[in-house]
């Protein structure tokens, strides 16, 4: 569905992304993982095109994006942190993102999956941290889109709330999308993604699954694995998924 060919993008002389290449198709769940400043952000942007890059091409369905605005429409998109109109309740703002998008939506499984209903008729200014989460996540979710993108989508998130996110991201892979997640929680990986991108400095220095990442550095956890890549260590197993840049 998605393919990103030697993607570069540089804001002054920091150098972000450096060729990237990568491709996602079918129904799956990749974690793009990487310390901060890595690029994964500016990534991210560049599919929804809020960042234009300097080289390269993304395409989606086989279509490039490049000044296009409306395969935006195939996507749905769950930001990091999400700054709504403090003075709107939440179903005003459920009601207001469905009047943009112009699209039918159905959020009530969802809303109820969360326990917000004795939150709808609140100001969003009055909510808490881990309720607001779980309002992003429903805005973002009520769209059926065949590509999904959630950047830190546990944030806030109480020990409920996360395992009903792990069974929407689990039933969404079921339904044939395309899942792309950026988080910092490798035990959240581990028990949702198929896949792993790690980027660091801007180039892929790894692509396939979690199995073949332990297994290329010889580790039994994510986070070890994850760890000998951030020092700079040889695996010690090739593979025929990774990318060394």
């Amino acid at each position: 569905m998605i393919s990103i060919n030697n993607l570069h993008k540089a804001f002054g002389k920091n150098k972000v992304l450096q060729g990237i290449d990568l491709s996602f198709e079918g129904a799956g769940i990749t974690a793009i993982l990487g310390p901060n400043g890595s690029g994964k952000t500016t990534l991210i942007k560049c599919i929804l095109g809020m960042v234009y890059p300097d080289k390269g091409d993304i395409q989606l369905g086989g279509q490039s994006i490049r000044h296009e605005w409306a395969y935006r429409d195939q996507l749905d998109y769950l930001p990091q942190i999400a700054r709504f109109p403090e003075n709107l309740t939440v179903l005003e703002l459920f009601s207001l993102v469905k009047d943009l998008r112009k699209r039918t939506a159905s959020g009530e499984e969802l809303v109820e999956l969360f326990g917000l209903k004795p939150f709808l008729n609140k100001r969003l200014s009055n909510l808490s941290g881990g309720t607001r989460q779980k309002v992003n996540i429903v805005q973002a979710m009520m769209f059926d889109s065949p590509l999904v993108i959630m950047d830190e989508p546990t944030a806030g998130l109480d020990p409920v709330a996360m395992i009903r996110l792990k069974e929407i991201i689990r039933r969404e892979k079921e339904r044939g999308k395309t899942i792309l997640i950026t988080t910092h929680l490798m035990n959240f990986v581990e028990e949702v993604a198929d896949d792993v991108v790690f980027i660091l400095e801007g180039k892929i220095h790894f692509k396939g699954s979690l199995s073949a990442l332990k297994a290329q550095y010889g580790e039994a956890q994510l986070e070890q694995a994850i760890a000998h890549i951030l020092e700079g260590k040889d695996p010690k197993i090739p593979n025929r998924f990774s990318s060394i840049c």
